[in-house]
């Protein structure tokens, strides 16, 4: 067995309510290698008044609608150890104050897993126009044309939000001496060209910006920041028919799984990523190369 080297760590992870998706596979990985966890959620969607079971957007939206109490839960059952809060990455007092709960629960955060987003679809077609080339995500409504409301929310979370954290992380990193951190952001392997989905995009490909830039930067202090880009993950949002669309245009013949990310997330937190850092790191099954 290859030893991570991360026993006693802590690890703050953002957007890990939601028991089928990335963040809460991410949380339960780390936790079985003996990472301490911080588990953050915002609910934007309502509880539904009955449960749904059937992959497809209401049951993503379900699962959403979820605190991140399962799955800190579950982990505790298992004999690790979490804790978790929500809050609103769109508001700019948001990353420090996570960051000082996450500290104030468990110690000081060495790992920072930026996994939380917001999502809405847009295009630059103008809303007259009779079809929208629905060319990537086909479970979603017709997209909105772009405007700059659209713009705002995307970034806040998407783009502003990661970066703050980061900054926030690596103040705390460096005030105190350290000499070892990880940060590891979660983008698409969409971000270089989104159609349907361009703000989207764009704010996922600016977070991989981030993820070069900071890791020329903060190398020097031991912290190392790569970043994944899945493919289409079943995180309960795939209906069956999709699922197989998926998996006849993917190389490896299926759709992915949360547990897919994870297992790459546990590898750049671990000794033996040691060497690596500024990476955007496609983990899709062959969907896009």
């Amino acid at each position: 067995m290859i030893e991570t080297g991360l026993k006693g760590r802590v690890a703050l992870i953002t957007g890990a309510n939601n028991p089928h998706g990335i963040g809460a596979a991410i949380a339960r990985a780390l936790a079985k290698e003996g990472v301490v966890v911080c588990l953050h959620y915002f609910n934007t969607h309502p509880a539904p008044e009955t449960e749904i079971g059937v992959p497809g957007e209401a049951f993503y939206h379900s699962q959403q609608a979820k605190s991140a109490e399962g799955v800190a839960q579950e982990i505790r059952s298992s004999g690790g150890t979490a804790v978790c809060i929500e809050a609103d990455l769109s508001d700019p007092q948001t990353p420090p104050q996570l960051l000082d709960f996450a500290e104030s629960q468990l110690g000081t955060v060495d790992i920072l897993v930026n996994n939380a987003c917001y999502w809405e679809s847009d295009t630059f077609l103008p809303a007259t126009a009779d079809t929208v080339a629905k060319q990537v995500e086909t479970w979603t409504s017709r997209p909105q044309t772009f405007c700059p409301d659209v713009f705002d929310r995307l970034f806040a979370v998407d783009a502003r939000a990661v970066a703050h954290l980061m900054t926030e992380f690596a103040l705390r990193h460096t005030a105190r001496g350290a000499t070892w951190g990880r940060i590891l952001n979660i983008s698409t392997d969409g971000a270089h060209c989104f159609p349907s989905e361009v703000t989207y995009g764009a704010a996922k490909l600016a977070l991989e910006g981030y993820t070069r830039s900071a890791a020329v930067e903060l190398g020097k202090f031991g912290i190392t920041i790569n970043c994944i880009s899945p493919g289409p993950i079943q995180t309960g949002w795939v209906t069956p028919e999709f699922e197989v669309d998926i998996a006849q245009s993917t190389p490896l013949g299926r759709v992915g799984h949360p547990e897919d990310i994870a297992d790459v997330a546990v590898f750049l937190a671990s000794e033996q990523a040691r060497w690596v850092t500024g990476q955007v790191i496609r983990v899709n099954g062959g969907h896009s190369v």
